[in-house]
């Protein structure tokens, strides 16, 4: 069989349904990087989207308006919704405590999807949507069914709202995410979100001989200065 081109440039976009006829889908978002294949996908699949930005682990405030305002610009560049919710973050710190040394993936990162999924399925239900879903899936650093399972927790108590678990990483996704972050400049962070993975990363860096991370520096663009 030959190649197939997964490619931004090279890939044909099929174009997507909702798993029941869906018309009106609200998407979490974690950060550009991660949604913007997904949103040129929906946008391509003439799917109308909502893009719902609750994010109240991002730590510190600094990163969550970084993150928030570049998915506010390529939200713009789409002409897609975009609500902007609020950042929350003693709530966060409250639900999550005695989980501080959790690792990644595991129970504390359980208890952050379960609180900004059921922050998305409550605005679906009270605002008219009857689908949701979220941009957290397409990172190959997750764990998909962790994800899909906190959805899906998330919109059972609500009648007539679905969990979408579409695999976004599947036919190149995770690629071109990668391809449209550097295309659009994203500000590409270099750990997940919150104090405790920062405090992870730099410990791990650190048992690597490398740098601690580097917050707030847009390396794409940087790059792509150099080259020009």
């Amino acid at each position: 069989m030959p190649k197939i081109d997964y490619s931004l440039e090279g890939f044909k976009r099929p174009k997507l349904q909702t798993p029941n006829g869906e018309t009106k889908l609200l998407m979490h978002s974690c950060c550009a990087p991660c949604a913007g294949e997904i949103m040129e996908a929906l946008a391509a699949s003439e799917i109308e989207t909502t893009i719902f930005f609750y994010n109240p682990n991002i730590h510190p405030k600094e990163e969550y308006q970084l993150r928030k305002q570049e998915n506010i610009r390529f939200a713009q560049k789409l002409g897609m919704p975009f609500i902007d919710a609020d950042y929350d973050q003693d709530n966060w710190f409250e639900r999550i405590k005695g989980q501080e040394n959790e690792p990644e993936r595991g129970a504390r990162c359980t208890t952050c999807f379960d609180m900004r999924f059921e922050a998305t399925a409550q605005y679906a239900k009270a605002h008219g949507f009857d689908l949701i879903s979220s941009t957290l899936g397409i990172s190959r650093w997750k764990d998909m069914g962790q994800i899909n399972g906190c959805g899906t927790r998330a919109a059972n108590p609500y009648p007539g709202i679905s969990y979408w678990d579409f695999n976004w990483r599947k036919q190149g996704g995770s690629s071109r995410m990668l391809e449209l972050s550097k295309r659009e400049k994203f500000y590409q962070q270099q750990y997940c979100g919150c104090v405790y993975s920062l405090r992870d990363t730099n410990l791990w860096r650190q048992s690597k001989g490398q740098n601690k991370v580097e917050r707030g520096v847009n390396f794409y663009a940087k790059a792509i200065e150099k080259q020009q």
